[in-house]
């Protein structure tokens, strides 16, 4: 089943793909949003439609506010895209298509599709990763813009939404049992609230290598 899934996509990702497309890439406006946490930390962006995944999986450590030092993966159904294993095993197990060689456009075909983007397996942060609109193209836009978002990212290694509800039970309650193990994980001067889209936007514009031309 698994097998012929993966292949169901790979034929979909080579009926999508586009050779010799010159013009610009539609844009795509995504909403990244952090599952298992209440309120939801989420993210807004532009993106290019032909992003491929490894990219986006950089565009979102980048627009969450991790430190990318943990495996990762995207799943589609029951298809994985991720990195290759160097060894040539496939990634935990199941059969992966390669996140280099696969585009946006080719996975995420209409609004509403999603796929699910899971960052460090020990704390499995899951992030649904769901296409909002689809804009029209413009030659300005170089490279992707975080245009709105709410909270602020968890710290790493916390323990995954258990590991943060408890952390945060620690912020309030100065009574709890282990409190003070629990605020070790907290870094100075972080507040789970605060959010600002700018620092965001210009280490985009940094790791793209352009101007960032703002929303269209």
């Amino acid at each position: 089943m698994v097998k012929g899934a993966i292949e169901a996509l790979s034929r979909q990702v080579a009926d999508a793909a586009e050779p010799g497309r010159t013009g610009p890439s539609s844009i795509y406006q995504i909403k990244v949003t952090l599952k298992g946490i209440r309120p939801p930390i989420w993210r807004r962006l532009l993106v290019p439609s032909d992003l491929p995944f490894d990219r986006l999986h950089d565009v979102i450590q980048i627009a969450m506010g991790w430190e990318d030092c943990h495996l990762h993966m995207f799943r589609v159904g029951r298809t994985i895209i991720g990195e290759p294993d160097p060894f040539g095993d496939d990634l935990v197990g199941e059969p992966t298509l390669n996140e280099a060689d696969v585009t946006l456009e080719e996975v995420l075909r209409k609004e509403k599709d999603k796929v699910l983007y899971e960052y460090d397996f020990g704390d499995s942060w899951e992030h649904e990763v769901r296409l909002e609109k689809v804009l029209p193209a413009d030659p300005d836009f170089r490279h992707p813009v975080c245009v709105k978002g709410k909270r602020a990212c968890p710290p790493e290694d916390c323990g995954g939404p258990w590991g943060y509800a408890d952390m945060l039970a620690a912020l309030r309650d100065p009574n709890l049992p282990d409190r003070e193990d629990l605020l070790e994980w907290i870094p100075e001067g972080w507040d789970p609230e605060a959010f600002d889209p700018e620092p965001v936007n210009e280490e985009l514009k940094r790791y793209f290598g352009e101007e960032a031309p703002g929303p269209p």
